[in-house]
């Protein structure tokens, strides 16, 4: 019996497999025009997958001889480009042993260093009765001269395709050419398609549709008998995103880790992903190692601010950085790429306020179980006002400090029982959080809340947020909710003084809680 993957290729003897060729459909017009280019598209999105399908299919046709290798164990090599191209071509040659004899490549001509790649490849188009096709896979592992080198060397060889080098090559990697790193351990990229300013086109694979997802779930429907909802199988693409190891590793938490055997609901896809969130497997803590680089934070700091990003000259370089890395949706306007990694990102940053707030949760539920949220605000104001003028200021995120210390108050109320859902974008001035608190089975208690800052010279947001929480209130379809303002101007009031809770009315005529912080 198959099953769903979460390490490594797929294999479709193996895995349950959305066709890969489809999902590249450009890559083969490319190939047959005898073109060089980029594909390029975060970790475990299918990359490698896709590539040795095409490879495999390719010289199965009969037209060319295709080969998918990788550039990984050459990254020790660092500056040493002459032992990278060492083990490049070890590389090269232990994945040709999957070839037919009469196309596998000849002894490697002596070369001198600087090179080697060239030389050899020249060598393998000559002596191979079809045109060459060639998928470097993890270029980017490359640094420094051993990058500079081999890219070099692919450019002086181009011109002499087919016969006498690669009819095409493809380069593969986590980024775009321009943002490969040129020095190990350093942020310095070649900031330019030179030295392979011959590639035509950068391609990127997008993550699965709605109908992929479908199709991925109904192989194992098909295989074992078990079924899903419509709404679980539409849920777990809103909440993965379409990312090819969240969509996979949903149904493995429940297939497999959760041993569920009947149908398979959307509660159960809810829980599924908690545990996942919870976990932080290997995929997800590598997104949460980017958290602190500067680029990153330069473009999630606003985001979740809800701030507009005006006059910031790197701007637009950040955020494609960001779209590369899978961490923000590939279209405008900015957003992080899916529910999943947006709720990693937020528990992540409020983790650390997580530790120090020590609090009894049986104090906050009233009579028949609800939460009381009057007393969940009363008590974090008495902790803000003991510890805010210190929280605010030590965030490595400072810009969304009180948030995100709110948040983890929320959080820590909730734990082991309820959720706090959280939603934030550029430019929208606020950030929108629901606390969902069970009730009964399925029956939940809803609250939502927005949070907006006063900040320096600006005018009070008080009108500006009664609004947008009628917007969102419209949207979950609630009656009241709960607006929180924290006034970060330096001529502001001591916190002991403006930490206070008061009631407004909304536009529509609603009747809300103001906190003032």
């Amino acid at each position: 019996m198959r099953e769903f993957n979460t390490t490594g290729p797929c294999d479709e003897a193996k895995h349950y497999l959305v066709p890969p060729e489809p999902r590249l459909p450009e890559a083969r017009e490319l190939i047959e025009r005898g073109k060089y280019f980029v594909l390029h598209a975060p970790r475990q999105s299918g990359k490698t997958t896709v590539l040795r399908a095409l490879a495999k299919a390719l010289t199965a046709e009969g037209t060319y001889a295709a080969l998918h290798f990788s550039c990984e164990t050459a990254e020790p090599a660092q500056d040493d480009f002459a032992h990278a191209e060492r083990l490049v071509l070890a590389s090269l040659r232990s994945a040709a042993r999957g070839l037919p004899s009469d196309l596998a490549p000849p002894a490697w001509p002596e070369a001198e260093p600087g090179a080697r790649i060239k030389d050899a490849l020249a060598a393998w188009a000559h002596a191979c009765p079809r045109p060459l096709v060639l998928f470097f896979d993890e270029i980017d592992a490359l640094r420094g001269e051993s990058l500079r080198s081999v890219l070099r060397q692919l450019r002086d060889g181009f011109l002499a395709r087919p016969g006498a080098f690669p009819h095409s090559v493809v380069l593969c990697g986590l980024r775009d050419v321009r943002d490969y790193k040129v020095a190990s351990g350093s942020s310095q990229r070649l900031g330019t398609s030179s030295p392979f300013n011959i590639k035509v086109e950068s391609l990127t694979l997008g993550s699965f549709t709605a109908e992929q997802v479908r199709d991925l779930y109904l192989q194992h429907t098909r295989e074992t008998g078990q079924k899903w909802s419509k709404i679980a199988i539409a849920l777990a693409h809103e909440l993965s995103g379409g990312q090819p190891w969240l969509v996979n590793a949903l149904a493995r938490e429940i297939v497999e880790k959760m041993g569920h055997r009947g149908l398979i609901t959307s509660p159960l896809v809810s829980k599924a992903k908690e545990r996942l969130i919870a976990a932080r497997q290997t995929h997800l803590d590598s997104l949460v190692a980017r958290l602190t680089e500067p680029r990153v934070k330069r473009v999630l700091e606003p985001l979740m601010a809800g701030e507009p990003t005006l006059g910031d000259l790197h701007y637009n370089d950040d955020v494609a950085y960001l779209r590369d890395l899978g961490l923000i949706a590939p279209e405008s306007p900015v957003r992080v790429a899916n529910p999943i990694y947006r709720e990693v990102m937020m528990r992540v940053m409020t983790d650390p306020y997580q530790e120090g707030i020590v609090l009894d949760r049986a104090w906050y539920r009233l009579p028949g179980g609800r939460l009381s949220m009057s007393r969940v605000i009363e008590a974090f104001l008495v902790f803000w006002r003991e510890h805010g003028d210190i929280l605010g200021q030590s965030a490595t995120y400072h810009e969304v400090a009180p948030q995100l210390v709110l948040m983890a108050w929320l959080q820590r109320i909730v734990n082991g029982g309820g959720f706090v859902d959280r939603e934030y974008g550029v430019g929208t001035g606020r950030i929108d959080v629901l606390v969902r608190w069970p009730l009964r089975e399925r029956v939940w208690q809803r609250e939502a809340i927005e949070l907006k800052v006063w900040k320096p010279k600006k005018a009070d947001p008080l009108a500006a947020g009664l609004r947008q929480l009628d917007g969102y209130l419209d949207r979950l379809a609630l009656k009241t909710g709960t607006l929180v303002l924290f006034d970060r101007r330096p001529d502001a009031e001591p916190i002991e003084e403006r930490c206070h809770v008061t009631h407004g009315t909304t536009p529509s005529g609603r009747r809300v809680r103001v906190v003032r912080a």
